[in-house]
């Protein structure tokens, strides 16, 4: 190198580039350093510019850019012109070529800055002075300009006729110092006004996307990388404006977050990924049509167009995988070579870093090998981390698209589907198709290249490990692969335990379900401890599950942290068994070359594991895109029939639920094959035609008929207006997730007048008065906020908005009353749709009196069509199911308005509690300190000591065992006097020969020919010994860290649900009513599975970073003292750069949550509404809504990941500053002659891996952090819940109430403060064995009674007597285990009918029997299989009304004096109820009994009657004296319940 610089300076090569040459400074130095140096930094920066994509703008340049793009290329031109006197007189200035190659270079770069700037000044730069950085670039040549005018004035040669060579370049060299002022100067001038800029700005918006409204335009319009430069691209400096909004707190909403760059936006991507499909599906078709007319026997088979299987055949042959290969596949395998790349600069630093240490040892070589050797690892670590960062980066887009495509593909093809096909899958498998599925196709993007590029990371390494140690190698290597099938057996009892674990836990959610599900029941039978217990032993039995996996966990954990030890132990025996001799160098490089082994090796069981399920998920999405579509032009005919007047006609047609070819083969079963066979059915515009029928006669299957979801298997269908579509109501009502109003409008415009006249006809007005926002409640998924029959009241007025012209109406007055049902007939049915085509089905016959015609129908024909006078006798000859099959759904319009005043009421608090929820989980920033102490309090100090411990000395003895082998090399260095050990370090490193020609042929025993001194060998062997105890004992203190830890977790684990569990079981009521059952139930699935799972494990590598991470820095500066000064200012610089980036980074993840949910919930309502979409022909806006919310959660994500590049590549260069410090660090000590090779290239080593440590830290801190978020909300539940009362401050005889005498006195009490009273002063006696009936409208407080005598709530003031004793001082438990009570809806869990009875077990089977058969339950229940047959979830193998009489047995049981009824309205039928009435009469004579009722005629015959009136008592008599009275509100309520 001196020689290259001697020559192109023409001076010696002792001194080659002298700075200061008589008495100025040295031309050589100032061309070299000062002016090509600098201009070549400015044209690369340059250069990053040119790719700045142009803003649609048409504005031309402003002036100061063209006086900069001028001055630009004058400089250009005027460095070309200098050459030609520098060559013409030579030598006068200095040698030729270096004018030439200083003047070439100036040259070339104002020619790039110039087209730079001619790109920056229509782009988005435009409208500025453009990047600061390239103007301050611009000033780097100007020392080098000045100091040649000074040296020109000195010598005289400036103006001289003798030498007009120098005369000239002198004059061009002042021509050049003016442009460059030009340039600066045209910079320094201002840039155009505000208001221009504005109006520039606003063109450029023009083909912006749509701005979202309420936003500030500028803000909201960062379109994320478009239009960014290189520079900002690599460095992500576009993210900047983002991250200062997180910091500030400002990422609150999805909108806040940039839009996807365009060519990621969903409908781009989708556009691309269907052309590919249809392309793909064009291909196929060409290719069976060409097959087809070769073989007849195919054409034969498909000639028929009308055969379900035609479309089967072409839909069949497209893959899912062909079509994302050749949409994104080139995109996909460009980036294998940036991956290439990137594992190759992996090993450019051990290469350097051992060439680097041999340097320092060798003292011979020149000092230009070691600069080269420092400049090598800073190049080397510089490019290798942008590579890495943007194939990362690239990766993440492309998973991306993928995610993007695959969505909506799924959801495209769910809405075109039939409904018939799509049965196959349940709806949340195809929800899963859309979460996990699609998820692990994504992961496989990023798994793919790794498949390939770690064997070719194990390839080189072995290869190099072979240079170093020849054969040797292969000890290690078998030693390695002997553990791999241990660590399988590992992994496959860590998954069959995991299995059996989350089996178990299944069941204890399902439990906690049906608990919460029926907390009001088990509070008033006071079976808490019962429940209690049985969670409490499935909670055993998980845990027992998760100890095993804990352990077998942590031996793997212990085995791959000590297989680097073991295996470079190995390697070393068989080397010195196969008599070698040992050197420091080849011990260390061997080393290093075994910590890469280790990594390949441990992610490639992962890596196929990986692949292989996304084969499996691939599969899976593949069967559904599988399914046939709905074919409604084969379906229906196109051709009009003769009459212009026909609405729709079928003739001869056939219809069934299953496709003919899987009818063959599915067993006859009675269910869901169902035929539908209409002869010949004519419907006229305008008319109402009744369906009636009795149950399963396939009344709903003709409505499916005429909307296309059955399968036709023959016939002819005709609809007029097909395009249109229909008005359909269906039986069971579908309501979305949103407001009342969004339900109705359904898409369409809000159109007053029409709206409110919808709202009168379905009588919904006063509903919507009643709910707390009016018509902008949210309704709950599913509708749950809304009872029966607002719901199909609801579906009703939106099918009646649309304004369609024909009406498919099923049943939708079932869930309503009498009155209301007259309400719709009058209003909405003959009065709205007086004039449209109405089909409706019903079993309220009563109604039916005015249609035009009626069709019966019985087991899927029709069996008679004709008038109502015709066909109504026949019907009412049916069994009468209009009390009995309906279970009597028209509740008495007083319930019916009880019950919505109670769920608005429960609503009401739970909507605030929705939003008051979701802002307090949003305000928290950082997890509060008391929560990790809650978790280490949980975990026990004693253990939590320990394992800190554990990891200390884990740490420290790696650390000691890395600097016996530095100390080891410096002892063999500082012994170097003896022959051998110089002859071998001047031989070259053996790492070198990978490189040299020579070595790559000579074999690499040679080396050792040398022999070995006899002390040699003793040495080896000492250091050898004490590097292996010192390895050992590491490894005992890693096991038994992994061991502790994983106890630790347990035990936190277990306490931690203890705890959640017993305070939820105490809590009050008005708690479950104002929480919604799904976020309780999170608690004790997902938080308590964090918490058992997911948080040890992200803690554990926390932990392990910390203090990996100390003790690398102690390694660092006990090696270089002198690297504490680089490391300070990047400490402070990692500080800011982390928290910047924890900020952003957790607003962001929470956004990415929020915003995808809304594609799942979305997606879930789509397939339970599908009829109702298709048949309002509403697929397509729900097709951009689903591509709405996929869009809004891709922003997220993509800023969410890129948050993590933009965090990487700072760290990456906090590293990359580190190693170059290192290495010029060690390069001045070594000159110094103060350097101990041994411990520099310790330091070095672990430079090499800090920028992994640094990020990995940062990630696991994030992710704990995010963990421990579980911990805190189970906190917040065992701290933070209202518990009942648990004081017992009298206590009360075994046989109390023995009498059964209840006092009410001035009971005052109210649902939760702030609400008004809903008992206001009540007072009354019920004597002993007295029967006593209590009425009330809606809201008078009937229910109410029984929760104050159940201190279900507490009283404001007032008190309750039992016998005397006040019920406030009684213990909960006995109070309420004494008293009985048949509660509305009957509870039943799942188990046998035993423990629904007797869950104490106190009764013998004789008692149980009696009890039954009073019940008229024995016979159901030997048919069941007796008293320990399984009930099934919430009792499902009992019809309603056997659930009532299983709720009256138990309360026989009780044998309590007092018993209350609510009486079920819906669920019995006449004949149940006076089995249940008569037993009541026998079983409780001599007992108290209070009665709620809603049928008048079951408390007729009771003593008294109590009728409530707004909470206070207003009526109190025998039934006989009060119906008398005139004006008694009992008579009222008399009158009007004879409907």
């Amino acid at each position: 190198m001196e020689n290259i610089l001697a020559s192109l300076c023409g001076t010696s090569p002792e001194d080659p580039l002298p700075v200061w040459v008589r008495g100025s400074v040295g031309h050589c130095f100032n061309q070299l350093t000062l002016s090509v140096i600098p201009h070549v930094i400015l044209a690369v920066v340059s250069a990053c510019f040119l790719g700045t994509p142009r803003s649609g703008s048409g504005v031309p340049c402003r002036p100061s850019w063209r006086w900069r793009i001028a001055a630009s290329f004058v400089l250009a031109g005027l460095f070309l012109a200098d050459t030609i006197p520098a060559t013409i007189s030579q030598q006068e200035l200095g040698p030729v070529y270096l004018e030439v190659l200083a003047n070439g270079t100036a040259a070339l770069t104002w020619l790039v800055h110039g087209f730079a700037l001619l790109v920056l000044c229509r782009s988005v730069h435009g409208f500025t002075r453009g990047p600061a950085a390239l103007a301050l670039l611009t000033l780097f040549p100007l020392p080098s300009f000045i100091i040649t005018l000074v040296w020109y004035c000195q010598s005289g040669t400036a103006w001289t006729p003798a030498h007009p060579g120098a005369s000239s370049r002198f004059a061009i060299l002042c021509l050049q110092l003016a442009s460059l002022l030009a340039y600066v100067g045209s910079y320094l001038f201002p840039a155009a006004g505000r208001q221009e800029f504005l109006s520039i700005n606003h063109s450029w918006q023009q083909d912006q996307p749509i701005s979202e409204p309420g936003i500030p335009v500028l803000d909201q319009q960062r379109v994320a990388e478009d239009g960014e430069s290189w520079l900002s691209r690599f460095f992500y400096t576009w993210m900047n404006p983002l991250m200062r909004r997180g910091y500030q707190q400002k990422l609150n909403q999805p909108q806040d977050v940039y839009v996807l760059p365009r060519q990621l936006r969903a409908a781009r991507v989708c556009d691309r990924f269907y052309s590919c499909w249809q392309k793909k599906a064009a291909l196929q078709q060409a290719e069976e049509e060409t097959v087809s007319l070769t073989s007849p026997i195919i054409a034969g088979g498909d000639g028929s167009s009308g055969a379900p299987g035609s479309p089967h055949h072409t839909q069949e042959a497209v893959r899912l995988l062909s079509v994302l290969h050749a949409a994104f596949g080139l995109r996909f395998y460009a980036l294998g070579l940036l991956k290439l790349a990137d594992s190759l600069l992996n090993f450019s630093g051990p290469l350097l870093l051992n060439l680097l240490v041999n340097f320092m040892e060798s003292r011979q070589e020149p000092l230009s090998h070691g600069v080269l050797y420092a400049l090598g690892l800073f190049a080397g670590s510089f490019l290798g981390s942008v590579l890495r960062s943007q194939s990362r980066y690239e990766m993440n887009k492309v998973a991306l698209m993928v995610r993007a495509a695959v969505i909506s593909a799924i959801y495209r093809k769910a809405l075109r589907v039939s409904s018939t096909s799509l049965a196959r899958f349940t709806l949340g498998e195809i929800v899963n198709f859309m979460s996990t599925d699609t998820n692990r196709l994504v992961n496989f993007c990023y798994t793919f290249h790794e498949l390939w590029s770690l064997p070719v990371q194990l390839g080189i390494t072995l290869y190099l490990l072979y240079q170093q140690v020849g054969i040797a190698f292969l000890g290690g290597v078998a030693l390695a692969l002997l553990l791999v099938p241990i660590n399988k057996i590992i992994a496959n009892l860590i998954m069959e335990n995991n299995k059996k674990m989350l089996k178990h836990k299944d069941t204890r959610v399902k439990l906690m379900t049906e608990f919460l599900y029926g907390i009001r029941v088990i509070k008033f039978y006071a079976w808490e401890k019962h429940f209690s217990t049985k969670i409490k032993s499935c909670r055993a039995k998980e845990l027992q599950k998760l100890r095993t996996i804990s352990y077998l966990d942590a031996l793997c954990v212990y085995m791959w942290a000590a297989l680097p030890v073991v295996v470079s132990i190995a390697i070393f025996v068989t080397y010195v068994l196969l008599g070698h001799q040992l050197t420091a160098t080849k011990v260390f490089t061997a080393l290093a070359l075994v910590g890469m082994l280790i990594l390949p090796l441990n992610a490639f069981p992962w890596v196929l594991n990986g692949i292989l399920e996304a084969k499996v998920s691939l599969d899976r999405i593949q069967q559904f895109f599988e399914l046939v579509d709905q074919d409604l032009e084969a379906y229906y005919a196109l051709d009009s029939p003769s009459d212009a007047d026909t609405a729709m006609e079928m003739q001869c047609a056939a219809f069934s639920w299953v496709p003919v070819q899987e009818e063959s083969t599915s067993q006859p079963s009675s269910t869901g094959t169902l035929q539908l066979h209409i002869e010949n059915l004519s419907v006229r515009k305008g008319m109402l035609l009744g369906v009636v029928g009795k149950v399963g006669s396939g009344k709903s299957s003709l409505l499916a008929a005429i909307t296309g979801e059955l399968i036709k298997q023959g016939g002819r269908v005709y609809v007029c207006d097909l395009e249109q579509g229909f008005g359909l109501a269906t039986q069971e009502p579908w309501i979305q997730f949103t407001t009342v109003r969004k339900n109705i409008l359904f898409g369409r415009e809000y159109d007053a007048r029409l709206f409110k006249e919808v709202l009168e006809a379905c009588a919904l007005s006063e509903d919507l008065n009643i709910l707390p926002a009016g018509d902008q409640t949210e309704v709950g998924e599913n509708g749950v906020t809304l009872s029966g029959g607002q719901k199909a009241r609801i579906a009703l007025a939106r099918a009646v908005y649309q304004e369609k012209e024909l009406y498919l109406l099923d049943d939708p007055l079932a869930a309503v009353d009498a009155d209301v049902a007259n309400h719709i007939m009058r209003k909405c049915i003959f009065g709205v749709l007086k004039h449209k085509t109405r089909v409706l089905c019903t079993h309220r016959t009563e109604f039916l009196e005015k249609a035009d015609a009626l069709l019966l129908m019985d087991n899927g024909r029709i069996v008679k069509t004709g008038t109502p006078a015709d066909i109504l006798p026949l019907v009412e000859a049916f069994p009468k199911f209009k009390d009995t099959d309906k279970g009597d759904k028209d509740k008495a319009p007083n319930e019916q308005g009880r019950e919505e005043a109670i769920k608005t009421e429960a609503e009401e608090p739970t909507q605030n509690n929705y939003l008051i929820h979701k802002e307090e989980e949003k305000k928290e920033g950082a997890v509060a300190f008391q929560v990790y102490k809650a978790y280490w309090m949980a975990m026990g100090s004693c253990l939590a000591i320990s394992i800190l411990f554990s990891l200390f000395l884990m740490q420290a003895s790696r650390n000691i065992s890395d600097w016996w082998l530095s100390y080891w090399i410096s002892s063999i260095s500082q012994t170097a006097n003896t022959s051998v050990m110089a002859c071998s370090a001047s031989l070259p490193s053996p790492e070198l020969l990978l490189f040299s020609t020579a070595g790559l042929v000579s074999p690499i025993q040679d080396l050792d020919k040398t022999p070995a001194p006899p002390n040699g060998s003793v040495d080896v062997n000492f250091y050898l010994i004490v590097y292996g105890s010192i390895a050992g004992a590491n490894s005992l203190f890693t096991i038994t860290r992994a061991f502790l830890f994983a106890c630790g977790a347990l035990r936190a684990a277990t306490v931690i649900h203890n705890r959640l569990l017993q305070r939820v079981l105490k809590a009050t009521v008005t708690f479950f009513d104002t929480t919604p059952t799904g976020r309780i139930l999170n608690r004790f699935s997902s938080d308590v599975y964090c918490v058992d799972d997911s948080l040890p494990f992200m803690l554990n590598i926390f932990l392990a970073n910390i203090y990996g991470l100390l003790g690398m820095l102690v390694v660092m500066t006990y090696g270089l003292p002198w690297i504490g000064l680089v490391l300070l200012p990047l400490a402070v610089v990692y500080f800011f750069v982390q928290r910047y980036y924890r900020f952003t980074s957790r607003e962001l993840k929470r956004l990415q949550s929020i915003t995808l949910s809304p594609i799942y919930t979305h997606f879930s309502e789509t397939l339970s509404g599908l009829s109702t979409i298709r048949a309002m022909r509403a697929a397509k806006r729900f097709e951009l809504e689903n591509q709405l919310h996929l869009e809004q959660n891709q922003r997220c994500l993509f800023a969410s990941k890129t948050v993590m590049e933009w965090l990487d590549i700072r760290l990456q260069m906090i590293g990359v500053a580190v190693v170059t410090a290192i290495a010029g660090i060690a390069i001045i000590q070594h000159q110094k002659q103060l350097g101990n090779p041994g411990l520099v290239g310790l330091a070095l080593s672990y430079a090499l891996s800090v920028t992994n440590l640094l990020s990995e830290l940062i990630n696991s801190f994030t992710h704990t952090e995010m963990m421990m978020v579980s911990v805190e909300r189970t906190e917040e539940y065992t701290t933070d819940i209202p518990m009942e009362p648990q004081d017992k401050l009298v206590q009360v005889s075994a046989d109390w109430p023995s009498e059964g005498l209840v006092e009410f006195q001035q009971v005052v009490l109210a649902y939760r403060p702030g609400l008004p009273n809903a008992l206001d002063g009540v007072s009354f006696t019920v004597y002993p064995g007295e029967k006593l009936g209590i009425v009330g409208r809606t809201g008078s407080g009937k229910s109410t009674l029984f929760l104050a005598l159940f201190r279900m709530m507490e009283m404001k003031s007032g008190q309750i007597l039992l016998d005397g004793v006040d019920s406030q001082l009684v213990g909960l438990e006995e109070l309420r285990s004494r008293l009985a009570i048949i509660p509305q809806d009957p509870f039943l869990f799942s188990g046998s009918i035993r423990e629904n009875l007797d869950p104490q077990g106190k009764q013998t089977d004789a008692e149980l029997r009696e009890v039954l058969e009073q019940c008229h339950l024995w016979d159901a229940v030997t048919q069941m299989g007796g008293l320990d047959s399984e009930l099934g979830e919430r009792g499902k193998s009992l019809s309603v009304g056997q659930r009532q009489l299983v709720c009256l047995a138990r309360a026989i049981l009780t044998q309590a004096k007092v018993l209350c009824i609510d009486e079920a309205t819906a669920s019995v039928d006449q004949k149940t109820d006076q089995l249940l009435q008569q037993t009541i009469r026998q079983r409780f004579a001599d007992k108290t009994v209070l009665t709620i009722a809603h049928r008048l005629n079951t408390i007729l015959d009771s003593d008294r009657v109590l009728v409530m009136q707004a909470g206070r008592v207003a009526e109190l008599d025998s039934p006989a004296r009060l119906s008398q009275k005139d004006g008694s509100l009992f008579q009222n309520l008399l009158h009007s319940r004879q409907l």
